[in-house]
């Protein structure tokens, strides 16, 4: 009886080993192809399909489309009637490029060109394209940014207008009810696309963009703003039957005043899924000064860690915190004092290809290939720069990202969010930096 039974108990033990082992495989196949445990969160931007003519399909050519858990799709407006909307507003929305928009076969994510019938095209049709080959990835609306947070806080102001907003939200991207333009649109014409929203506004309860209404209230506002979306989200997924959530996330800042602004940290993370840290923009090129933007850790200054303890002590759960991580630079010209560059004074911001003082990551590299600039690093805190004896730029790079991915293992924090994915080069260099370090390799 102990023989057999002893035999029987090797068996078990040997299969619960097996299982054990092929358990993180089988539940990566089972959800696309996708490992879980971190969050890989990348903001695709809506006008990047122009000058920089990076389409959605380049993320399935780059590898980048299975490396990620997540794609913020950047931006929904908010209109001054406190409604989410779309259509072809110069400076306000782009239907064009959302849902309007013909791409050919060969700049399809699934090789065939749209048709002028076809309800739905432009970047949402891609990305449920782009979802059909990687069922576990999730496509989330993100709702504001710097420039379209205008009416956030007139939105947020009463329970009747929280309302209003999240049901016109849930309407037009949840539900899918386009707008109608031409062939284009309609009622369900991009239903099943978006996973959830994502609240990127700048900032409530602080001043953001020139344009942007702030006032006290909005630290309470926003909190039931989260709410609202929360219930509403939920009961709109109960009356389908959907198996999963729709999430909900959020975009919120490093700088301590605009935490306890805006946000009242254990109530909102109750109803958000996770949270998205401000990692970058610490400084920037409009500065007087060079400084870094993304250090991981910076005595007496803005930083990731710093940011991190300051969401946790107040109440955060370490597992709810997603770091941001550029894929891009801030510049500076006309830097004199001499050494490395660093905390050096500067005449303005430098000369970059879309915008003064702002460059993507596959410029960059192209600058430190060159051999015309020095690559400097601070080791102990985390961040590198570009200088040449004139300009400078700082960044991340590679190297830089496997030490933030390992502090993100160390401390147990939920992933990494990246703005944005244009950016990147055209094999996923950054991309795949950051899936190898959360795979700790």
């Amino acid at each position: 009886m102990r023989r057999s039974m002893s035999g029987r108990l090797a068996v078990a033990a040997c299969s619960l080993s097996l299982l054990t082992a092929l358990a993180p495989a089988a539940a990566a196949q089972a959800d696309g192809g996708h490992d879980r445990s971190y969050k890989r969160v990348g903001y695709f931007t809506q006008w990047g399909v122009y000058g920089r003519d990076f389409q959605v399909q380049d993320l399935e050519t780059s590898g980048t489309a299975g490396k990620l858990t997540h794609i913020n799709y950047a931006f929904g407006n908010i209109s001054a009637e406190g409604r989410c909307f779309t259509g072809n507003v110069p400076g306000e929305a782009d239907a064009w490029a959302d849902y309007v928009r013909p791409l050919d076969a060969a700049n399809s994510v699934d090789g065939v060109a749209d048709s002028a019938e076809q309800p739905l095209a432009g970047n949402f049709n891609q990305l449920r394209e782009l979802k059909a080959k990687h069922p576990g990835l999730k496509v989330l609306l993100s709702l504001g940014g710097w420039s379209w947070s205008t009416h956030f806080s007139d939105a947020a102001l009463t329970p009747a207008s929280r309302k209003a907003l999240v049901q016109s939200c849930i309407d037009l991207y949840i539900k899918g009810n386009l707008p109608q333009d031409g062939a284009r649109g309609g009622a369900g014409a991009a239903a099943g696309l978006f996973d959830g929203i994502d609240l990127d506004w700048e900032w409530p309860g602080s001043a953001g963009d020139t344009d942007t209404a702030y006032r006290p209230e909005d630290r309470e506002n926003f909190a039931a703003l989260v709410k609202e979306f929360r219930t509403q989200l939920d009961a709109y997924a109960r009356s389908q039957k959907r198996k999963q959530k729709y999430e909900l996330t959020a975009f919120v800042p490093t700088a301590p005043a605009k935490i306890d602004a805006g946000f009242d940290v254990r109530r909102i993370m109750r109803d958000l899924d996770f949270v998205n840290l401000q990692g970058y923009d610490f400084h920037v090129s409009g500065e007087p000064v060079t400084a870094q933007q993304s250090a991981l850790r910076a005595r007496g200054d803005f930083s990731v860690a710093g940011t991190v303890e300051a969401w946790r002590h107040r109440g955060a759960p370490a597992e709810k915190l997603v770091m941001g991580m550029p894929f891009y630079g801030q510049g500076w010209t006309g830097v004199t004092g001499g050494g490395d560059g660093m905390g050096r004074p500067a005449t303005g911001p430098a000369p970059a290809t879309w915008a003064a003082g702002y460059e993507d990551y596959k410029a960059l590299k192209k600058l430190a290939d060159s051999g015309r600039y020095k690559v400097y690093r601070d080791r102990r805190e985390g961040h590198a720069w570009l200088f040449d004896g004139s300009t400078l730029w700082t960044y991340d790079d590679p190297q830089v990202l496997r030490t933030k991915t390992e502090y993100i293992r160390e401390n147990g924090l939920g992933g990494a969010m990246f703005w944005s994915l244009d950016a990147d080069t055209a094999d996923g260099e950054l991309m795949t930096a950051v899936d190898r370090g959360l795979h700790g390799r």
